[in-house]
């Protein structure tokens, strides 16, 4: 599963009675859009990182002609 930055994260709840989240990815740890993603979620407006499992779906939004990873958002973890 990969992400750009702009697309929106739902994860659906996994227990009765549990809440669906739902986010924006903010910002990638990889160039290539593989998780561990940034998301700020729509409840909270806080921003975490986030692992994908498998309840989660990811809708891609598509804008033409813009690019969607601005120079400083993608980190970039050297050792």
């Amino acid at each position: 599963m990969k992400a750009d930055i702009g697309d929106r994260v739902i994860v659906n709840a996994t227990r009765p009675g549990a809440a669906r989240r739902d986010g924006e990815v903010v910002a990638l740890h990889h160039p290539d859009g593989s998780p561990p993603w940034d998301v700020r979620w729509s409840e909270s407006g806080r921003v975490s990182m986030f692992f994908p499992g498998p309840d989660t779906q990811l809708h891609h939004f598509e804008h033409p002609g813009r690019d969607l990873r601005p120079a400083g958002v993608l980190h970039t973890f050297a050792d």
